[in-house]
This record gives structure tokens, sequence and C-alpha cells, in this order.
């Protein structure tokens, strides 16, 4: 059954299918913090975008870039990071809805479903942009995907599990089905 609700049929009709184009996608490594530790954890994704051109800039590192990230809650920033849950890897991503800027709570619901309609781009920027790691690990294709949506609405301050990250490159807003247990 389709959703109907105005701010997803919004979404749908105004904002264009997200396609990854690797083209479009800047990959900055962050060498000496990635050389201190080799394995998979830690490592971190900072996935950044233009409105003005549709580039992506991800920036790769061991640690989070917090200069990078200063006024996120103004920005439409995605932050990814590999965990280890229950002796298994697992990306959780992080994205800003709303929160201290009373503007941005007005479109908490309109920021929530573009970012759910764009994370199929987020997952693959983060494949492509680290494919070194992804060849070296393919098993990480299978890992689970944890999507926290942070927000001061209580409606929309919420985490999402995606199921593995190789599906959840191929989800089609609304076609998927999302589970917000937090366990």
């Amino acid at each position: 059954m389709p959703d109907l609700n105005p701010a997803f049929q919004a979404v749908r009709l105004l904002v264009p299918p997200a396609r990854f184009e690797a083209s479009k996608l800047k990959v900055v490594r962050l060498e000496d913090e990635i050389k201190k530790h080799p394995s998979i954890i830690p490592r971190t994704y900072i996935l950044s975008h233009c409105d003005f051109t549709a580039n992506l800039t991800l920036t790769v590192s061991n640690v989070i870039n917090l200069e990078q990230l200063r006024g996120w809650y103004e920005k439409d920033d995605v932050v990814a990071e590999w965990k280890k849950v229950n002796n298994e890897m697992c990306l959780h991503v992080h994205c800003f809805v709303s929160g201290p800027n009373p503007f941005l709570n007005l479109a908490a619901e309109l920021r929530y479903h573009i970012f759910s309609k764009e994370m199929p781009l987020v997952f693959k920027a983060i494949q492509y942009g680290d494919s070194a790691l992804f060849s070296e690990h393919p098993e990480l294709l299978e890992s689970i995907v944890r999507v926290y949506f942070h927000s001061s609405s209580k409606k929309y301050n919420r985490m999402e599990c995606w199921g593995s990250l190789k599906d959840a490159m191929e989800v089609i807003q609304g076609n998927a089905e999302m589970s917000n247990d937090l366990d």
C-alpha cells in the first residue's frame, strides 16, 4: 500500500530519484588517521553534498572530523561508522533531522523523508569511496545497517534497521519495511 503522507508524496514528486554518479564524488582519505588503525574499526565517514552542483564529498577516516561537522544541525551531512554489535559488524549511520533551529523543526518531516529517500545513495557512496576496504572485506556488504535520525521531534528521533548493506543500497523509499527496534 503506497504511503499517503503529504510530506512523503511531496518528496517523491519534487525530489528526483537519487542516482549515484561516481564522477560527482570526491573522496578525501585522512591517511594518517587510517594508517594508525589499519583494521575496520575504527572507521568513519562523513558525506557532504553541495545543493548547487549535486557534488558529494566523502571523508574517510578513523576518527570523526569534528571541524567538518561544525554546525551539523544546520547542514545535511551524513555521518557513518563501523561498530561491532554482538560480535557482528554493523554500519551505524547518523543524520540530523531537526533540533535547536526552530526552522528545522518545521521541516523535520520533510527532512526525514528526504534523508530516507537519499539513503541508498549514501550507502553506494561509502562502498565506492572506500572500495579498498570492501575489496579486502567483502563480507561487510552483509553487515546490518542502522540509521539514526536525530530530531527534537519524538516522531522523527528514531533508529531504523535497513537490513544488510547490500540490500540497503537497492531500497526504494516506501518499498522497505523498517524496524524501529533499538535492540
